[in-house]
């Protein structure tokens, strides 16, 4: 069964930085495509970083370019977001998820869901 934890989440102020952690179980990260989603209230869910475990290949959206970064820590099976110079309008529930394969960073291409870890940046 594959299984997807997230952790990591907190409050922080504006300027600061946080980690956020998706472990995975069930299945080895050898050709998957994991990636981080966000998802505002009402809306849908959006790829904002995800990463080919093949070829440590990424895709971040415009948003979070240049202040997150996907990684892959293949001796543990988990894949991280480093968050830097968070912002107010960062606040959020982040979720991770998985594909079998090459995928595009969207919600509905993936396989296997984390249950969300939340984000709150607030002064």
């Amino acid at each position: 069964q594959v299984q997807l934890v997230e952790s990591g989440g907190g409050s922080v102020q504006p300027g600061e930085s946080l980690r956020l952690s998706c472990a995975v179980s069930g299945v080895s990260l050898d050709y998957y495509t994991v990636g981080w989603f966000r998802q505002d209230p009402g809306k849908e869910h959006e790829g904002i970083a995800c990463i080919n475990t093949a070829d440590d290949s990424t895709f971040y959206s415009d948003f979070v370019k240049g202040r997150f970064t996907i990684s892959l820590d293949r001796s543990a099976n988990t894949v991280y977001l480093q968050m830097n110079r968070l912002m107010a309008d960062d606040t959020t529930n982040y979720y991770c998820a998985a594909a079998t394969g090459l995928a595009a960073c969207r919600w509905d291409f993936m396989d296997y869901w984390g249950k969300g870890t939340l984000v709150t940046v607030s002064s």
